[in-house]
């Protein structure tokens, strides 16, 4: 396949709590175009809703084929968030609704992990750490994948957003009750974002957005984090947590790159100085290297790939599945 030489070309996707990113492209000339929308995708008893994904990917796809010029899409790529736990009825009822919708013939369905791995080292044995809201560490060897944590803000994402903003509004309340470990910097950070501490648990618990809203608290620790050890002891922990779950899933030899990649990151020095600090004690034959992309980056690579028959990551039931239609 040539791609933009006879109007074929790839759909890839990053799906998660944000919405829907769409890139329609060919293996020859790269993106073409690319749309966003707002809505998530619901979740319900079966997990993803592959009949909501398609209603609101189908628009967007008529949109990006409008502006790209006639493309004929030969292979899709969907980075989707919650794929490993929740993916059972997209992965059965997707590639069949991208055939049938779009003319879709190669479909690779991928955990939002998977893409965010290869948006920032490719297909190189690593390990990336995936920072948002939540945490999850991926690891690829060459042969398989292994993941630590992304068990979500009640069990686990230790180190992740809502973690460090749980962490920042304990402390703060603390602080307000004159027990050990408070810290008044961070009650007035609290209060000026939240209002009195008194009404916090009124207002937080029975919102469905908690794990956004505490991580939103996340900023303001690391902006007391210098000067206020309350909160630099926060961060560090943090950062403990997030080389721990690296050492879980990182290849044993030579010297692995680990990259980091998601908004939580753009917390800076506060927290990127005891993460290398971490990652130096728990991984020191590891090397810190740049993330190339971010998860849609790692969508378009792989559906660039997956369009000419060179997509060569390990396969795996949870994380990332390909299909074929009839015809290949």
């Amino acid at each position: 396949m040539t791609g933009a030489a006879d109007g074929s070309g790839f759909l890839a996707v990053d799906s998660g709590g944000s919405g829907l990113r769409a890139v329609v492209g060919t293996a020859g000339r790269g993106a073409l175009a690319r749309r966003s929308s707002g809505e998530p995708v619901r979740t319900g008893e079966r997990g993803i809703d592959p009949g909501h994904f398609m209603a609101r990917l189908v628009p967007l796809v008529r949109a990006l084929t409008e502006e790209s010029g006639p493309v004929r899409l030969e292979a899709a790529v969907v980075g989707a968030a919650g794929l490993a736990s929740l993916g059972d009825a997209l992965r059965a009822e997707l590639p069949g609704a991208l055939a049938r919708e779009l003319g879709v013939r190669r479909v690779a369905l991928a955990a939002d992990a998977v893409t965010a791995y290869v948006g920032a080292l490719g297909s190189r044995p690593g390990a990336v750490i995936a920072g948002g809201t939540g945490l999850i560490a991926i690891g690829m060897d060459g042969t398989g994948w292994r993941r630590a944590d992304g068990w979500g803000h009640l069990l686990g994402d230790c180190g992740g957003g809502a973690w460090i903003g749980r962490a920042g509004l304990e402390a703060a309340l603390r602080a307000h009750d004159g027990r050990e470990g408070g810290s008044a910097r961070l009650l007035e950070c609290a209060e000026e974002m939240f209002g009195p501490v008194r009404g916090l648990p009124a207002a937080l618990y029975p919102r469905p957005d908690r794990p956004a809203v505490l991580a939103s608290f996340a900023p303001s620790v690391a902006a007391c984090a210098d000067g206020d050890p309350v909160a630099a002891g926060i961060l560090r922990a943090a950062a403990g947590h997030m080389a721990g779950s690296a050492a879980a899933v990182c290849p044993s030899g030579g010297e692995p790159p680990v990259a980091v990649t998601g908004g939580l990151f753009k917390l800076g020095a506060a927290l990127l100085g005891p993460l290398d600090e971490a990652l130096t004690e728990r991984l020191p034959r590891a090397r810190r290297v740049p993330a190339e992309g971010d998860p849609l980056d790692g969508s378009v690579r792989m559906a660039a790939e997956l369009s000419t028959g060179t997509l060569s990551l390990p396969c795996d039931p949870a994380m990332l599945t390909v299909t074929a239609r009839s015809g290949d």
